[in-house]
């Protein structure tokens, strides 16, 4: 018995009848030969982790844009965050911790430069609309491995697919990475909000405090305890008096923070920067050869899009600079 079946004999065993299970995957789009150590969802895991879109990640923003100082989040350091929650979650109600794990470190994969602003701006210049969570699966599908994809399995697809709002992931995996996601950001957003000196912890409405801690720590073991006391068979939910607290902080941190015109300032530059780089890479001769195949097979505007969405904020920063900043004249004088 490989190191791989032993694994799936001990996943049969000890996981909750509605958990995933690898052995009965719904495979992968081009079938491969099994690994004798890892299980297709452990392959999935680290083959995100390896890709080059992951480590793209430390250098995307996640809620404030360019923030001086090291402590900040990134999507990078988000993404970590959503797969610790979610890990522990999966472990609590006995579901695929693998699969989940796979599916919280790619969910993000997809997510333009400068965070929500960016993907706001390229919804807008598409016809067809722009979604991180659909970009999220092209990368993994089409653009990773210069065209080849991550060849990852349905299950973590439909993951990453399902992550937001709208339709549900068929597995409970997927389902906690949802939650996990929600779990994580709103968090993290409050501490770095009171980081920039744009929050404080006593702005908090009283009411949510008292009821779900007033610290980072002791609110996401409230949020997590109470998606794990309230999920059954595969349902993964809330106690509604926690879900609807949950959803007032949410309202909370829309007005002081994501709407907040001192920390969002910056993002008004972001529509501008984000429509040149995609009229100025939408002429196939300014794309690098990778890109030639997209171009092809889908169009210009398309490969000017999944260009563009796969640059980090430093690198977009610097396109732009090169492209449409004069340059100072050295006469050598």
């Amino acid at each position: 018995m490989t190191v791989r079946e032993e694994t799936q004999r001990l996943e049969e065993q000890m996981l909750a009848p509605w958990a995933a299970r690898s052995a009965q995957t719904k495979g992968r789009a081009r079938p491969e030969e099994e690994c004798q150590m890892r299980t297709p969802y452990q392959r999935d895991r680290d083959r995100v982790i390896h890709c080059k879109s992951f480590r793209r990640l430390k250098h995307k923003t996640q809620v404030f844009l360019s923030p001086e100082g090291d402590h900040y989040r990134t999507r990078l350091t988000h993404t970590l965050e959503v797969a610790q929650i979610a890990r522990t979650i999966a472990r609590a109600l006995r579901l695929n911790e693998d699969l989940t794990e796979a599916v919280a470190l790619a969910h993000d994969l997809g997510h333009t430069p400068f965070g929500h602003a960016g993907e706001r701006a390229l919804n807008a210049l598409l016809p067809q609309g722009f979604r991180h969570y659909e970009q999220s699966v092209r990368v993994v599908d089409k653009l990773e491995k210069d065209g080849q994809g991550l060849n990852l399995t349905w299950e973590v697809k439909n993951g990453i697919l399902c992550h937001t709002s709208g339709m549900e992931a068929e597995t409970a995996e997927g389902r906690i990475v949802r939650w996990a996601d929600k779990i994580a950001y709103i968090n993290h957003d409050i501490d770095d909000a009171i980081r920039a000196g744009v929050l404080r912890e006593e702005d908090i409405p009283q009411k949510i405090t008292s009821a779900l801690g007033d610290s980072k720590t002791k609110r996401i073991t409230a949020l997590i305890q109470a998606v794990v006391e309230n999920s059954r068979e595969g349902v993964i939910a809330m106690d509604p008096e926690t879900l609807e607290l949950f959803d007032e902080l949410n309202d909370f941190m829309y007005q002081a923070v994501y709407l907040n015109e001192y920390a969002k300032k910056e993002e008004r530059k972001v529509p501008h920067i984000i429509h040149s780089l995609y009229l100025h890479f939408k002429d196939p001769k300014y794309l690098p050869d990778y890109m030639q195949k997209i171009v092809r097979e889908e169009g210009p505007e398309v490969a000017s899009c999944d260009y563009v969405a796969g640059m980090t904020d430093h690198y977009a920063v610097a396109c732009y600079q090169e492209l449409f900043i004069p340059k100072a004249w050295n006469l050598g004088l």
